[in-house]
């Protein structure tokens, strides 16, 4: 029952990418159909017009002519068919991966984040990438509607031969489906084990051709490491799976082809016999051997097809799954967000992430009113991050709850919400686009913005030094005339962005740390100066970011233990900021 649903969902999705595969797939099965009776007819016709006692010439000529015509034209069109399908193929097979990426960017970031999906979207890749799963359903579907019609055809001949024949043929291709189905059962779990052994051995293989690791793999001599591991994985790999699987295929590969052998030998001794008692031609033998033949071709052929399919069914079902995940904007929500953010509220707010039972925040509350500037403080996982995961609808709190203009943000139309936020995280990507991309992200571009936002970060200089000026690639992976900023640069850019989204809540969580101290308190206060009378939070190991916020939200293992200005803390000489903020001071002193 699973499997039809699965086969349903996966031939809706196929129908809605192309109707006409379908088409192409049914035309392309009739006439390999059409080509096989051409082939186990046309012989009988040509040996018995041979014995002819009149107009033999002749006969045998207009039938050969019309073999060779017809053969010709199933040929034509099988290749125009073929060729099509296989452009079709490409197109589907493509046309199925952007709905995975495009899924992959819209699913709720919990499950990014979770090992349970990010494994299921490994499989999911895996079906297509390494397994063929989405071409070859819809390829093995076609075959199996040809050997279908095909047989149905060669049993209607064969049944007017003999019984007898009929069922030994059948039950030598029973018993070597059955051997054969032994052998798509233990792939199947083969292909099953090899998919967490494949994700290990790519992800250190992935380590040489990362130029962000080039540094580190020579400085720290990792080579031998690195050989090491993808060795370990190889030895694994080929000694504990490959071995043993192509062992156990050699042995089934030689059952079948004695039974083969075995069985067409009894046919061909069974009708030679009643050609020579008279009770058969020379044509009607020539028809029952092809027909024998074709009949346990395409008997292999189906139990094959079938097998496979199952195994591709098997290999589609985290596909599948991965694509019934729900959407983070179709998600609950249905209020528009308008207007600027005035105040946000958290509520005994508590917190854990996936599969996990240890709180990250618990039971946290206070309130940040309009044009507030606030700095949030802790040490390393006091969940200062997750704070703002939390806000942004990463994730979702397991109690309590989270408010911006007293209104849940969970009951807000997600889009909407989304455009009322700027985030700079300390992990943030820039991409291998143009500087302008970088910032924009979008094809609607607001050149004066573009101008002012660069001017406000400090950039103008940088970026008129290059030879594409705004329109220089980042990186030289696409373009050699790219350029490779530095750190600090980059983190500029990063934070040109989110002023370009001009959002009425900004957030950077430690986007600044590859800056000196000096450039990062520059670039805090100019910041500062730019949002004006936005609410504005700020994460940061430094604290002199601190002294010019409203106030200092202090975490500490995943509650709030402060929320006052710095004056007010530094009162406070037994507190955390207390001793965070001058063990820091303590080390910038000369």
């Amino acid at each position: 029952m699973k499997r039809i649903k699965l086969l349903k969902t996966f031939l809706q999705i196929a129908w809605k990418i192309s109707k006409s595969y379908f088409f192409l797939i049914l035309l392309s099965a009739l006439f390999n159909t059409i080509q096989v009776f051409t082939i186990v007819y046309f012989p009988k016709l040509i040996i018995d017009a041979l014995s002819l006692t009149n107009n033999r010439a002749l006969v045998v000529t207009i039938i050969a002519l019309i073999v060779i015509g017809l053969n010709l034209i199933i040929n034509f069109v099988n290749k125009t068919i073929q060729r099509l399908l296989n452009l079709k193929n490409m197109e589907v097979e493509e046309r199925f991966l952007e709905l995975l990426g495009k899924k992959i960017m819209s699913i709720k970031y919990q499950h990014i984040e979770d090992p349970y999906y990010l494994d299921l979207k490994e499989r999911a890749l895996f079906a297509s990438n390494n397994q063929g799963a989405l071409r070859g359903i819809l390829t093995i579907m076609a075959q199996m509607v040809k050997d279908i019609i095909t047989i149905v055809g060669l049993v209607a001949i064969l049944f007017s031969l003999n019984k007898i024949v009929l069922v030994i043929l059948a039950g030598a291709v029973i018993l070597t489906s059955l051997i054969n189905r032994y052998l798509y059962d233990y792939k199947e779990r083969f292909f099953q084990r090899l998919i967490p052994i494949n994700r290990q051995y790519n992800y250190y293989l992935s380590f040489v051709m990362n130029k962000e690791i080039a540094k580190d793999i020579r400085l720290y001599h990792m080579n031998g490491l690195i050989v090491d591991k993808l060795d370990e994985f190889s030895q694994k790999i080929f000694r504990d799976e490959f071995f043993p699987f192509l062992k156990k295929q050699g042995i089934v590969s030689g059952l079948t082809t004695i039974i083969f052998n075995l069985q067409f030998a009894f046919v061909h001794l069974y009708l030679a016999r009643r050609v020579f008692k008279g009770f058969l031609t020379l044509g009607n033998f020539s028809l029952f051997t092809m027909s024998a033949i074709n009949f346990t071709n395409s008997m292999n052929s189906l139990f094959e097809s079938s097998f496979y399919f199952k195994q591709l069914l098997s290999y589609l079902d985290p596909f599948i799954e991965f694509m019934q995940l729900p959407e983070e904007k179709r998600e609950k929500g249905k209020t528009r967000f308008s207007g600027e953010v005035t105040k946000i509220e958290f509520k005994n707010v508590s917190f854990k992430y996936p599969r996990s039972d240890k709180l990250v925040l618990d039971n946290v509350s206070f309130v940040i009113e309009k044009g507030e500037k606030i700095s949030i403080v802790g040490l390393n996982g006091a969940g200062k991050t997750t704070l703002i995961k939390l806000l942004c609808r990463l994730y979702e709190p397991i109690s309590g709850h989270i408010y911006i203009n007293d209104i849940d943000i969970f009951d807000y139309e997600y889009q909407s919400y989304n455009k009322a936020i700027s985030v700079v995280f300390q992990d943030y990507r820039l991409f291998d686009f143009t500087i302008l991309e970088n910032i924009t992200l979008t094809e609607k571009v607001n050149e004066e913005k573009v101008n002012q936002v660069i001017e406000e970060v400090d950039l103008t200089n940088t970026i008129n030094r290059l030879p594409n000026k705004i329109n220089t690639h980042l990186n030289k992976e696409f373009d050699s005339d790219g350029t490779d900023l530095s750190g600090g640069e980059k983190q500029k850019l990063a934070i040109a962005r989110a002023l370009y989204k001009n959002s009425s809540l900004v957030i950077l969580d430690e986007p600044t740390s590859a800056l000196d101290p000096i450039a990062e308190a520059e670039i805090y206060e100019k910041f500062n100066e730019l949002v004006s009378d936005k609410i504005a939070l700020y994460i940061s190991h430094r604290l002199s970011s601190s002294k010019f916020c409203d106030k200092v939200l202090i975490i500490n293992q995943g509650r709030v233990q402060d929320f006052a200005h710095h004056d007010q803390l530094m009162k406070k000489e037994d507190s955390l900021y207390y001793q965070l903020f001058n063990t820091q001071a303590k080390n910038y002193q000369v």
